[in-house]
């Protein structure tokens, strides 16, 4: 099986290597990067999330890919999909996309290109009827970014976390129907 899953004008999502590690650590485990994900993580937690992550593409053929720069094949971050296993009994399953760039690569439109990359692999390859995505709301980026792939939100779906404090809650969900994709979102 190929290591890179979907490359784009600059960008490769592909398969995690050991070696990625330590750059994710150092770009991607900061403080401002991991505002509204719950905080910096200790080496363990990220290793078990890892493994987490490698199972989903074991498990369904999809995960949260490494995101790389064609030009100088640096580490950016990551896209793509999973399955929902937040506690929201109505998505539990459903497809879901995420990602998580690097600060220094932010405003540069490669959160948006990964994207498309991965919904374009959702509905096309993997046939999926919706795709959802979750943030908080205070992530001005990230919900512009859904907007922009014309994602719309569904507040009947928006739930509380309990694995998070007040300040990160509720999970608002957006959406988007096979339909509805268009890859030049």
């Amino acid at each position: 099986m190929s290591d890179i899953i979907a490359e784009t004008e600059r960008l490769r999502l592909r398969n995690w290597r050991d070696e990625d590690i330590d750059p994710f650590m150092q770009y991607l485990n900061t403080p401002k990067v991991t505002r509204w994900l719950g905080g910096v993580q200790s080496l363990e937690k990220f290793l078990e999330a890892v493994e987490r992550i490698r199972g989903y593409d074991r498990d369904f053929g999809h995960t949260f890919w490494i995101v790389e720069r064609k030009s100088d094949n640096a580490l950016l971050g990551f896209c793509g999909l999973k399955r929902v296993n937040a506690p929201q009994p109505k998505l539990t399953g459903a497809y879901e996309i995420g990602w998580r760039l690097r600060e220094d690569v932010w405003g540069q439109g490669y959160a948006r290109e990964a994207a498309t990359a991965a919904m374009d692999l959702a509905f096309k390859h993997h046939k999926a009827p919706f795709v959802v995505a979750l943030t908080v709301q205070g992530n001005e980026p990230s919900l512009g970014l859904m907007k922009r792939l014309g994602m719309t939100h569904k507040p009947e779906l928006d739930f509380h976390d309990p694995n998070y404090g007040e300040e990160l809650n509720p999970t608002i969900v957006y959406r988007i129907e096979a339909k509805d994709w268009k890859t030049d979102a």
